[in-house]
């Protein structure tokens, strides 16, 4: 499959390290943006990372400014790693490795307009024409390539082609298992914020004091919510009635 890839795209090398990414939301809502890791065409998900979309909040779905989002802060943390190689812990173990390694073939789930939008945020990182890049349409499975108008076409039976659509289809699975978390996540605070007496300073504490777990605070007894800064036993009743 790397080897017939390779050549159906005329790569320099045989993409051994594909990333992908894709963009799920609803309405612009719980906007995430995922990225799938496939080394040697299998799945490497201690390596899938997700960003939660922030530069859309209340503008309604913008799929293009979301993987503009997505791609540039990926490529900022390759960049602050070429600037500071050590980036270790205490125990000397580098905190991601995954981030400063480039990978032989960035793949986006879209069309050209997503395609542009890579090209672009590549330009800006001085990674255009050191990094292919590709496009995987989802209506006839076409592949772009920058500066090509004509897509290209993978035969049906192609190993390459079962990769591509591995890829994407894995990508496509973890962006909507993070949007629906994060759809949930939302949710519930939500309903914090909406019990009596309770403003951003207390729902901040709250979830510093419970790991940011909103199932931690629901399943809380009064004791414990009331040993929170600020939480009465009377906002503790209420968060318990309310969540």
């Amino acid at each position: 499959a790397i080897a017939e890839l390779q050549e159906a795209l005329d790569l320099p090398t045989p993409p051994s390290r594909i990333e992908c990414y894709d963009i799920s939301t609803n309405q612009g809502t719980a906007t995430v943006a995922s990225r799938v890791v496939f080394a040697q065409g299998a799945p490497r998900k201690s390596e899938y990372r997700r960003f939660n979309i922030r530069t859309i909040s209340h503008q309604g779905p913008d799929d293009f400014q979301s993987m503009r989002e997505a791609l540039t802060r990926r490529f900022n943390r390759w960049k602050d790693s070429q600037a500071d190689p050590i980036q270790a812990t205490p125990d000397g173990k580098d905190n991601d490795e995954t981030w400063r390694i480039l990978p032989d073939l960035l793949m986006i789930d879209g069309g050209k307009g997503q395609l542009g939008v890579a090209v672009e945020v590549l330009k800006e990182f001085g990674l255009y024409g050191v990094l292919p890049v590709v496009s995987l349409a989802k209506q006839f499975e076409e592949l772009y390539l920058p500066g090509q108008p004509t897509p290209v076409i993978l035969p049906r039976t192609s190993q390459a082609l079962y990769l591509v659509q591995r890829v994407r289809d894995e990508a496509h699975r973890f962006a909507i298992t993070s949007h629906r978390q994060q759809r949930a996540k939302i949710g519930m605070v939500s309903q914090l914020e909406n019990v009596p007496g309770i403003g951003p300073a207390k729902r901040k504490a709250l979830l510093r004091a419970f790991d940011n777990s909103i199932d931690a605070i629901r399943k809380a007894s009064i004791d414990e919510l009331t040993a929170v800064k600020g939480i009465t036993p009377d906002v503790a009743r209420a968060i318990k009635e309310i969540l």
